[in-house]
């Protein structure tokens, strides 16, 4: 069955382009030009993930981006943009977007991060464990984290960098090995968007993000995830 795809980008040729090179290729995608259009269309259909421009005729990107995360947590957000400033990224990762591609792209290369998006959030579809801390439940086939039954607010790439900590508990990772972790190779430079998603998992799993309790920064070296409360 073919991936369900939805771009909201005012760039109509370019959404033509793709609507007919991606059809051959496993993914059905529709398209929407405007924020309205596509909050419309989310609301009426399903989807298997959203890629979303950061620039669009009614509104931005990244609010939309915001408003997309808060509605529908769990659905996979690739962000579009031409702009080239490295801040643009990390501002598009801090509101939920799962990837980032800027503009211009090569097609095959979308198509490959909307599959990698897709992979990390069917991740342990089979039987998995759930890892358990105290009142922290970490549940890898149902993607959700609890803290004392409440569901705490995750995107699909946050959550693999939490597994990747939790799962290996007591063990410092890099933020080379975070990235590769869960499917992604960022490089030096963007490596550094692994501390943006570690600010918005402590800012979900801690008590106080500020004095985090689980997910330790052992300075110069990476992060490490602790099992107790200590």
């Amino acid at each position: 069955m073919a991936d369900r795809v939805l771009i909201i980008d005012d760039d109509r040729r370019l959404t033509d382009m793709l609507v007919r090179w991606t059809a051959s290729r496993g993914v059905t995608l529709s398209c929407a030009h405007t924020v309205q259009t596509g909050l419309a269309t989310l609301r009426t259909q399903r989807f298997d993930a959203l890629v979303l421009d950061l620039m669009l005729p009614d509104g931005d990107g990244l609010d939309a981006c915001r408003q997309i995360r808060a509605t529908w947590p769990d659905l996979p957000v690739l962000m579009l943009t031409a702009r080239g400033d490295p801040t643009d990224r990390v501002i598009g990762l801090e509101v939920g977007a799962d990837d980032y591609l800027g503009k211009p792209f090569d097609p095959r290369e979308l198509l490959a991060r909307i599959r990698a998006v897709l992979r990390r959030t069917r991740r342990g579809s089979s039987a998995t464990p759930i890892l358990t801390f105290g009142d922290l439940e970490i549940d890898r086939a149902a993607l959700s984290v609890r803290r004392a039954g409440q569901d705490l607010p995750l995107t699909a790439h946050q959550f693999q960098v939490l597994w990747a900590l939790a799962s290996r508990a007591g063990r410092v990772l890099d933020r080379t090995q975070l990235s590769r972790a869960v499917g992604d190779d960022y490089g030096d430079g963007l490596a550094r968007t692994i501390d943006v998603h570690i600010s918005r998992i402590r800012a979900a799993i801690e008590p106080d993000p500020r004095r985090p309790r689980h997910i330790k920064t052992v300075r110069g070296a990476g992060y490490v995830f602790v099992p107790g409360s200590r």
